[in-house]
């Protein structure tokens, strides 16, 4: 018999969500489906001590109700937060949304717990806001923007039906995902234990510490069932830091996520009487599908989210003189040498990477000063970008605005309250001041680096980079250390933002150490993204073949740099490498050979006749998450009738037969690169594609359709 109470029914357009009010006017998320699906009303009796409020949030002073305060779960504050309204509405574009309104009787605190879906997007937005309605100042410790209990809803064996899957990123192996089942992290059936609550107090926490916001690991996380019929993802978005939480309590799984926390990142917040305060975004899908089935969705999601650009229009090939080329030592020959081949293989951009703003080669603790050398330059940096238009290529720099070297002269022209302090001391890190983006000085001045770099010098494309990482922040007219790194981080995407406003043509690409900043928060208003410093294009094609699970392909832009004393082979899979994303071609062109030109220019034609469809493509695994030191590694994009295959040989054995499953297409061909020996087969039988690839490392692009 279900407990007194009533339910919410919203539907949402792509999804149908039902919120749970009881008889103590508690709000909980009950259901998350497919439209059309059937409500099952399941015994409230038992799901109440499954369940959790809407949100999980902390204040100074108070711990937990049960369990652990190490666990962000059964939060005082939380457990007496009771609806007080809700409102429904439906956008212009069709975007659905439902504020829920939920008070705590003893502080004054609301809650605003806000829930979108957009058009045709089975995801749920989620972001809670809170407002000090009280006559004290409120002091929070943690605000999380989703809470769902009982995950694991009709499947009572938890521990053997289900898996955890994390994604880890660090320099140079980025976006790679490992699934693990619960006994290997800790949690299980541990039958009954105290106070008649049975259930573990573990949990699986994960959290980034830092201005690297994807240092160790994604904000992304999934649980999925081992039989593969039903997958939770989920994403926050956040630029700095975050945490997410998947734990058991009774016989269900619980998860909670959202922005920094006190106990992870040195992270409270005073809210004054009168004042409020919104936390981190979070999203979240459930399908009834596998793993790699919920990045449709996520695709789907993240291509609305994000700021409209030209540059995700037209897909433009990148031409960078960094990567396994100039490495930070341009001068006017060196980069005069590799213009003319750069627009012969057919270039678009040519950016300029680091070092173009030093008179010497060791300019890491002098960076900040943003003027173009005299010294690489003699004879004007306006010349050389003047022979890069002429060449039909837009130029672009690479440009680290975040920091100022100890040595730059501009260190001393800043006050010491804009830059990253702790206990009035100016923070340094690896020979770096970190600036401020909440003091107006620091935005006037790097404005002013913006715009003479765009009117004075014609710049189209900024390579926007960052190298350091701090900690905890600043304590600067902050409340903590982690509520000044926030302040900074959302001031930053300000900036961002303002820059498109006033140049909306301009190129704005995030770099960060390669991808240590993968994030949507950052990633829902730059263009595209570079996805590794990886330098060995064997090892690189691991992070090509599972980035786009972070990243939609048209922003994922992966380096090509071919060599002179690579192998044809090797070369074919370093260019294959950028070919279901974004192009970021790099590497000694000015010296390829005749036949190692022609293979460049063979890829980037390829892709000229297939980017229009890449930006409405999903990606998809056939043989699963690809893993590290695989033989072989397989991804696919989907667009209506058409299928691109990027298939990587790096050992083994030189056969190899791919699900595809029943998709009406049969007729494949190799696209890149189209001489060399490869044999296709396709078997309706078992839906399957074999190929054949002789000789590794190497690499083919597949086109797949109907005949």
């Amino acid at each position: 018999m279900s407990s007194p109470g009533r339910y919410i029914e919203w539907k949402a357009g792509a999804l149908d969500i039902d919120f749970f009010i009881d008889s103590e006017e508690h709000v909980y998320i009950h259901s998350i489906r497919s439209p059309g699906s059937p409500a099952v009303r399941y015994s409230m009796d038992s799901e109440l001590d499954h369940i959790f409020p809407l949100t999980q949030l902390r204040l100074v002073g108070e711990g937990s109700t049960f369990g652990t305060s190490e666990r962000l779960v059964f939060s005082a504050t939380s457990s007496r937060l009771q609806y007080v309204e809700h409102k429904e509405w439906i956008e212009g574009d069709g975007t659905r949304r439902i504020d829920i309104i939920t008070t705590d009787p003893k502080t004054d605190l609301f809650v605003d717990s806000r829930y979108s879906v957009f058009e045709g997007v089975p995801v749920l937005r989620s972001t809670t806001r809170v407002r000090n309605k009280g006559s004290k100042a409120l002091h929070l410790e943690s605000l999380a923007s989703l809470s769902l209990g009982y995950l694991n809803r009709g499947y009572k064996e938890w521990w053997n039906e289900f898996e955890v899957v994390v994604a880890n990123n660090n320099n140079f192996r980025e976006a790679q995902w490992q699934s693990f089942d619960f006994a290997t992290v800790g949690m299980g059936d541990v039958g009954d234990s105290d106070f008649d609550r049975p259930g573990t107090r573990a949990a699986v926490i994960k959290s980034n510490l830092g201005t690297f916001s994807t240092n160790g690991s994604l904000p992304m996380g999934a649980l999925t069932r081992k039989d593969k019929k039903q997958t939770f993802m989920w994403q926050i978005e956040n630029s700095g830091a975050w945490n997410w939480e998947l734990g058991n309590i009774v016989h269900g799984l619980y998860l909670i996520a959202g922005g920094p926390t006190d106990q992870h990142h040195q992270w409270t917040k005073t809210v004054h009487p009168g004042e409020d305060f919104t936390g981190v975004t979070t999203a979240l899908s459930v399908i009834d599908g596998d793993l790699e089935s919920s990045f449709v969705p996520f695709t789907q999601y993240r291509r609305r989210i994000r700021r409209h650009h030209e540059d995700n229009v037209k897909l433009p090939i990148i031409f960078n003189d960094y990567m396994n080329c100039l490495k930070g030592n341009p001068n006017t020959e060196r980069v005069t040498a590799l213009i003319e081949p750069a627009r012969k293989v057919g270039s678009e951009y040519f950016v300029i990477d680091a070092g173009w703003y030093s008179d010497v080669e060791g300019w890491w603790s002098s960076v900040g000063v943003w003027e173009p050398s005299s010294t690489r330059f003699p004879g004007g940096f306006k010349l050389l970008l003047d022979r890069i238009r002429q060449a039909g290529m837009i130029p672009g720099v690479w440009i680290e605005p975040e920091v100022i070297g100890v040595h730059c002269p501009e260190a001393s022209h800043l006050p010491d309250d804009a830059y990253f302090q702790r206990r009035g001391v100016r923070i340094i890190e690896q020979d770096r001041f970190h600036l401020d983006f909440r003091h107006k000085d620091v935005i006037s001045r790097l404005d002013s680096v913006i715009d003479n770099l765009v009117q004075n010098y014609g710049i189209g494309y900024f390579k926007i980079d960052y190298n350091i990482d701090v900690t905890h922040g600043t304590d600067v007219n902050a409340s903590s250390p982690g509520d000044g790194m926030l302040g900074h981080r959302r001031a930053y995407m300000q900036w961002i933002n303002n820059i498109y406003d006033r140049y909306p043509h301009v190129v704005l690409e995030t770099c960060s150490s390669g991808a240590q900043r993968l994030d949507y928060h950052m990633l829902a208003s730059h263009s595209i993204q570079s996805t590794s410093d990886q330098q060995e294009p064997y090892l690189y094609s691991c992070i090509a073949a599972t980035v786009l699970t972070a990243v939609t392909p048209e922003q994922s832009a992966s380096w090509a740099y071919p060599q002179p004393e690579y192998s044809d082979d090797l070369n074919a899979l370093c260019l294959v490498n950028s070919l279901m994303g974004r192009i970021h071609l790099s590497g000694r062109v000015d010296i390829l050979n005749e036949k190692q030109r022609r293979l460049v220019v063979e890829a980037m034609q390829v892709y000229k006749d297939i980017r229009s469809h890449i930006k409405d493509c999903f990606p998809y695994w056939p043989l699963g998450m690809p893993k590290w030191h695989d033989n072989w590694l397989v991804v696919e994009l989907r667009h209506e009738k058409h299928r691109y295959i990027a298939v990587w040989r790096r050992g083994g054995n030189g056969h190899l037969d791919i699900p595809l499953g029943p998709q009406g297409l049969s007729h494949y061909e190799v696209l890149f690169p189209r001489d060399f020996s490869t044999s296709l087969s396709w078997n309706s039988d078992s839906s399957s594609l074999s190929i054949e690839i002789p000789h590794a490392p190497s690499a083919r692009l597949i086109y797949g359709t109907s005949p």
